[in-house]
């Protein structure tokens, strides 16, 4: 089954060839920080996955 989440996504600046700034999972109300474009998506894998355990 396909599972569709919501993340909003706020870009607070750029360094290093990537973007800094935060996300926030909408289902459960949670805001983390990431440092890069690979952290963020690592951060969205994880939020998504712990939702099928």
């Amino acid at each position: 089954m396909e599972k569709k989440e919501t993340f909003i996504v706020h870009i607070l600046g750029q360094q290093n060839e990537t973007w800094q700034g935060d996300v926030t999972w909408v289902g459960e109300n949670r805001t983390e920080n990431f440092r890069s474009l690979l952290e963020l998506i690592k951060l969205m894998d994880t939020a998504i996955n712990l939702e099928e355990i």
